[in-house]
């Protein structure tokens, strides 16, 4: 079911949320629900704060590669190479800037059954999940944007 985004101001985007303890048929319903508010919004990421919910629970759009669920996820290592690209936030609306991320990333996480999961991730989903994880702990993009962007350069940098 597709649900309401909260917005910027909301406490529950500056704070962080709770361990996901549960793992039942509620967590594939939250997962339902994130993917189907993804996908209406045309969102490359989403996180359950920012539907209103207080667990560690966020989704990644690989493309071709299917939704990565990501169940209290932490990034247990960074690459020391980072680099700046556009980031937006279906949470705040209109406003895009240029952050620092690492380019690669080394993820904890539990699958849908509790089990621990593993896993490397690259360059684009790097980003996406380092922005993701980072909703579940209170912090916003627009935090580490070195720049924010206006229409104007948005449109340049994408029309080359």
């Amino acid at each position: 079911m597709i649900k309401q985004l909260i917005e910027e101001q909301n406490p529950l985007l500056h704070r962080e949320v709770k361990d996901v303890t549960q793992f039942d048929a509620s967590l594939k319903a939250l997962i339902k629900d994130l993917e189907d508010t993804l996908f209406h919004h045309n969102g490359v990421g989403i996180a359950a704060p920012q539907i209103g919910v207080d667990l560690k629970v966020a989704l990644v759009d690989m493309e071709a590669d299917g939704i990565l669920q990501l169940v209290n996820p932490k990034i247990v290592s960074y690459s020391e190479e980072t680099e700046s690209d556009v980031e937006g936030c279906l949470s705040i609306p209109g406003v895009f800037g240029l952050v620092d991320r690492s380019i690669e990333i080394v993820i904890e996480a539990n699958d849908l059954d509790g089990n621990k999961i593993e896993m490397t991730a690259y360059d684009d989903i790097a980003r996406i999940i380092q922005h993701e994880v980072d909703h579940l702990y209170g912090e916003l993009f627009t935090e580490k944007m070195t720049k924010q962007l206006t229409e104007e350069e948005l449109e340049e940098m994408y029309c080359e």
